[in-house]
């Protein structure tokens, strides 16, 4: 289950810019970690030593103590900071084994010399520390090196134990106490060194603190008071000082049910606290879904309004005016639609004619009118979508970042793609003449030039509401002309064949058309599909945190409590 939660996590991403994604993918790499480093491999061998983790401020003395509990200089002290650079793990030589497999903290590799890497872990073995515990010094917790900082939070994660230290100087500090607060929440068991304090002051030292515990929750973690001391010549601390806290961790290292019962602690709260983590996550991931949904909708909606300003246009007849409308009124008023539909003559001397005078045919002219109207239309269309949800995308940070300048505009193609179209259209309408009257002896007479020209009458029946059956203003505007039109389609076609085919050559335009800001659409769609954010991303997530949850209250790992402070513990 903790597998499936790992790769639930490691397959949500955050791309999109919102202010949830950054604190995600903290959230998740955070989780991710403490899964491979400490939650995967703990419960796999809940029997292995015990890991106590020693963090702290910055010169709270941390490596001395490690040494002084160990009885030798197995971490380097001195005046510079940070002196712990690369982590540094001490145990019984019995135990090397388990922490050289590399299965907890996989990411850190394993050495047995000196390092001022933080990608290394440096293990020392001590023969006078007891086995079934361990010591890792970390680097400190509020440390100028940012490496550090992220390693100590790192290690800490790891724990079973956290071995806090400070200093009568620094336990105030903002940083300790919020990761002290973090320790917390995740159920790890905790035990506090209080060093360098002034014999003198050490009593209302001591109680501050532990009032400031009490106030986090943490009353019950066991405190330990260092006086302010020299050391011996091997650095270490007088055993005097350091015998209650030797002792506590020898108690520990010595009772099975007691390590384990720490260790069942501090996992029972991490596994806990992935509730919370995995919450955060979903609903990070839930964001994400929604943005994008939302981001296409601004797009997708923009091209729609395309759409229907092009089914407006069909209908409302504003295309039946200016150069189509001068051009339809040629082709009628000077009789080529009648003389075209009579005999193939027609064809012929409206050739000689375009010879002679240089001009092409009114049929030519008309739909070649017709095509530009079209055209110029689709071209308003398409621009006025692209401003629009380039604007709708500019207006929302996440839109905003995805945005490029070649999207303030249609494609570069887009004319060719435009005329292509409506050449296309055309081509289609003739077809559906032909098949229409294919059977008419009128048209079979006629042939394909009376195809064509009853083909431009549908094509500028498309351009009416009314399925050209003209209105009154369409009959003023026209002169009469498309009455005398219509007439001549219904005694070939008859009235309902005439509204059928101008009805079909619409819905196959506005298909067309549809297809055409689809492509357009893609433009702005093809950015949101590389951020690859999933359509429920969040549902994943939610139902393997609840399978995590179930499965830890089945197991029963809780144990209560900090191990008990022993005699010299506040």
């Amino acid at each position: 289950m903790l597998l499936d939660l790992r790769s639930a996590i490691s397959d949500t991403a955050y791309p999109l810019v919102l202010p949830s994604a950054e604190e995600a993918r903290q959230t998740g790499a955070a989780v991710t970690a403490q899964l491979d480093d400490y939650l995967l491999p703990r419960l796999a061998r809940l029997d292995a030593p015990l890991l106590v983790v020693v963090g702290g401020s910055t010169g709270a003395g941390k490596s001395t103590l490690v040494n002084s509990l160990v009885q030798a200089r197995v971490s380097a002290t001195g005046v510079l900071r940070p002196t712990t650079r690369a982590p540094v793990l001490v145990c019984h030589p019995s135990d090397l084994a388990w922490f050289r497999q590399g299965e907890l903290l996989p990411g850190l590799t394993r050495t047995s010399d000196a390092s001022d890497d933080p990608g290394t872990l440096q293990l020392i073995a001590a023969p006078a520390l007891a086995p079934g515990l361990a010591f890792l010094d970390a680097p400190d917790i509020d440390s100028v090196v940012d490496a550090n900082r992220a390693l100590a939070t790192q290690l800490l994660a790891a724990a079973d134990l956290w071995l806090f230290v400070t200093t009568a100087a620094r336990y105030a500090d903002a940083v300790p106490w919020e990761l002290l607060r973090t320790a917390r929440l995740r159920g790890t068991v905790i035990a506090l060194v209080l060093d360098r304090v002034p014999r003198e002051a050490a009593d209302e030292i001591a109680d501050h603190l532990a009032e400031m515990l009490a106030a986090q929750e943490l009353g019950a973690a066991p405190l330990f008071v260092l006086p302010e001391t020299q050391v011996d010549g091997q650095g270490l601390l007088p055993e005097r000082y350091t015998e209650p806290l030797r002792s506590w961790f020898g108690r520990l290292a010595a009772d099975a049910d007691a390590r384990s019962a720490v260790v069942r602690q501090t996992l029972d709260g991490a596994l806990t606290a992935l509730r919370t983590s995995v919450d955060r996550l979903a609903d990070a991931a839930d964001d994400q879904a929604a943005t994008a949904e939302d981001l296409g909708e601004r797009a997708s909606a923009a091209y729609r309004g395309g759409r229907r300003t092009v089914e407006h246009g069909l209908q409302d007849g504003r295309l039946l005016r200016g150069e189509v409308l001068n051009r339809w009124q040629e082709f009628v008023g000077t009789g080529e639609l009648f003389r075209t539909l009579e005999a193939r003559v027609g064809q012929l001397r409206d050739r000689v004619v375009a010879a002679v005078t240089g001009r092409p045919a009114p049929g030519r002219q008309l739909q070649s009118a017709i095509e530009s109207q079209l055209v110029q239309l689709l071209r308003g269309v398409a621009a006025e979508a692209a401003e629009t949800a380039y604007l709708g995308w500019q207006t929302h940070p996440s839109g905003a970042a995805l945005l490029t300048p070649e999207l303030a505009r249609p494609g570069a193609d887009l004319p060719e793609r435009a005329e292509r179209l409506i050449r296309d259209w055309q081509r289609g309408v003739l077809d559906l003449v032909r098949t229409e009257a294919g059977g008419k002896r009128f048209v079979a007479r006629t042939a394909a030039y009376a195809v064509n020209a009853m083909g431009l009458a549908v094509m500028v029946a498309v351009f009416a509401s009314t399925a050209f059956i003209p209105t009154g203003l369409e009959v003023a505007t026209a002169g009469g002309t498309t009455v005398a039109a219509q007439k001549v389609l219904e005694a070939i076609f008859g009235d309902q064949a005439i509204r059928t085919l101008a009805t079909r050559a619409r819905q196959d335009l506005l298909v067309l058309v549809d297809r055409l800001l689809d492509e357009e659409l893609e433009r702005y769609l093809a950015p949101l599909a590389t951020v690859e954010v999933g359509a429920e991303p969040g549902i994943r997530l939610r139902e393997a945190g609840d399978a995590v949850e179930r499965a830890r209250a089945a197991t029963a790992l809780t144990t209560t409590g900090n191990p008990t402070a022993p005699e010299g513990a506040r």
